[in-house]
């Protein structure tokens, strides 16, 4: 594998080109956490460079976990995202190579807060309910064509109703001094079997295919919960569609909305394994 992932740490998973993200946040609903989620070291809710500090003032840049379930793409404002999307670096589709000029770093990368000490129970309260204090998963749900680069990063796709929550513990509430953090690069089918001798997972049915069979939706009741600002940096993010056009592509892909019926939409209210971190 390439010199720089061993430099990293972290961990690599297999994503094909045109291929679309969805992150799943799964922890203790009586201990939350503060996680920092950036693309290409580009915050991916305010924009700005990597960074692993705390802000202080102005802008929340970090989601917290729980009440976030899940965050599937880049800040656009108004309750919605543009959808992380899988593209080889060095084409000028990536978030961070519109937003800083230069794609170099790719993957995606994760910094968890702890909070304070007494701020939350240190053990689950009484409960006829288990809690299930999981780990981050990453899945990747539309199909798409093989890459030819070796690294790739997150470009922005359709855009979503998703809400980013703010916080509201307050930021005092996180312990600034202890975190974890973890390095995901993310290689294309054929760089993945070459490394690992095994072919890479397929890629599961369209969003079309999956309506077509009447399978269920999923919602939350969230209409309580506000969402955070617009990104002005991310707000110049064009969509892969967009940079397609300009490049004088045709439709790369069917891409065009799936209506899914009301009856269709339910609503929602592993073994844990050290990773090894790096220089970055």
């Amino acid at each position: 594998m390439p010199e720089t992932w061993r430099e990293h740490g972290g961990v690599f998973i297999p994503m094909y080109q045109r291929e679309a993200l969805w992150i799943n946040f799964d922890g203790a609903s009586w201990r939350p956490n503060a996680v920092k989620v950036a693309v290409g070291k580009v915050n991916a809710i305010t924009g700005d460079p990597w960074n692993e500090r705390l802000r202080k003032k102005g802008k929340q840049d970090y989601i917290v976990c729980p009440d976030q379930p899940w965050f599937d793409g880049i800040n656009d404002g108004g309750g919605y995202i543009l959808q992380f999307i899988a593209m080889p670096l060095g084409m000028g589709y990536t978030v961070e190579g519109q937003v800083t000029g230069k794609e170099e770093f790719g993957g995606i990368q994760f910094i968890v807060f702890d909070p304070k000490p007494g701020k939350f129970p240190d053990r689950p309260p009484e409960t006829p309910f288990a809690e299930y204090d999981g780990p981050l998963y990453c899945a990747s749900p539309a199909a798409a064509v093989m890459s030819e680069g070796i690294e790739m990063g997150l470009g922005a796709g359709g855009r979503m109703r998703q809400k980013i929550y703010p916080d509201d513990y307050g930021r005092g509430t996180w312990d600034a001094a202890n975190y974890g953090r973890v390095y995901v690069h993310i290689v294309n089918s054929m760089t993945y079997r070459e490394i690992t001798g095994e072919e890479a997972p397929p890629t599961p049915v369209s969003a079309k295919t999956y309506a077509e069979h009447g399978l269920p939706w999923f919602g939350l009741y969230d209409e309580e919960k506000k969402t955070l600002k617009a990104s002005k940096a991310l707000s110049k993010v064009r969509s892969i569609k967009t940079v397609d056009q300009g490049k004088g592509f045709g439709p790369q892909q069917d891409d065009a909305p799936v209506e899914v019926p009301a009856s269709k939409v339910r609503k929602l209210g592993a073994k844990k394994k050290h990773i090894k971190d790096g220089t970055w």
